[in-house]
């Protein structure tokens, strides 16, 4: 019988380890890879039956912490979650269905965002599609941020059911992960021979509110689907403006 191993990376994940775990209850193995966690973390996982390996996060970033991760498990599929999302039961049911399947595929699901307690279906906070099931041996991670899964050339599906994303319950919070992306992506898109100018700081964010608020049809999401569209403009706009900063340092 095919044997099924969630693994969820976490950092200071103590509000919502427990509820993801549980609602991963049905595999054989749940696997928390925690990068240095100052909180409850590693206690509230254990109690909830996950096992928990601290593993620092390095220099190759998400992806080395799940390649890590498939060192770890022995199992003939995994599926990646993360700590604020929640697995539906009719979504444990079919990836239930598809690892008994016997068929070598890789399986996509479709993610809601709850974003301050609201089910977002527009915007760039709309539903998407993502990548989380594949067969153990088949896949490897590359990437620092936005990380990317390589198969091969392995057959995609789409799962029945959905994924619960509990992406924002709090500004703070909001605000610590608004920076810490903005400096990865400054980071990997300096890495990759891009440079920023004046205008690019002026032109990017207004394109990215544009297509936020109206092509994504943000507005339909009343004031949260504006306070977002706002949000974004402005992540755009640090995002390279950081980019052009280090370019100017690198220069002096």
């Amino acid at each position: 019988m095919a044997t099924l191993a969630v693994v969820i990376l976490t950092k200071n994940e103590e509000k919502n380890i427990e509820a993801c775990i549980k609602s991963a209850s049905f595999a054989d193995d749940i696997l928390v890879v925690d990068s240095g966690s100052e909180d409850r973390t590693e206690i509230i996982a254990k109690a909830a039956g996950a096992r928990f390996i601290l593993h620092p996060m390095g220099e190759d970033g998400f992806a080395g912490q799940r390649n890590f991760a498939l060192q770890q498990i022995d199992t003939d599929w995994v599926f990646y979650l993360d700590a604020d999302e929640r697995i539906t039961s009719e979504a444990a049911d079919s990836i239930k269905k598809a690892i008994a399947s016997g068929i070598s595929c890789v399986y996509n699901i479709k993610r809601y965002q709850i974003v301050f307690g609201q089910k977002m279906r527009y915007g760039g906070h709309g539903p998407d599609m993502s990548l989380r099931l594949y067969p153990r041996e088949a896949v490897h991670w590359q990437g620092i941020v936005h990380e990317q899964a390589k198969f091969g050339d392995l057959e995609v599906r789409l799962l029945d059911g959905i994924l619960e994303h509990y992406t924002y319950t709090e500004w703070n919070a909001y605000y610590i992960k608004f920076n810490l992306y903005t400096n990865m992506m400054a980071e990997k898109m300096y890495n990759s021979g891009k440079r920023a100018s004046f205008r690019d700081i002026i032109l990017h964010p207004v394109f990215a509110f544009i297509r936020f608020y109206f092509l994504q049809q943000g507005f339909r999401e009343g004031k949260l689907g504006f306070i977002f569209a706002v949000n974004h403009m402005f992540y755009t706009m640090v995002k390279y403006l950081k980019l052009m900063y280090m370019d100017t340092s690198e220069k002096e």
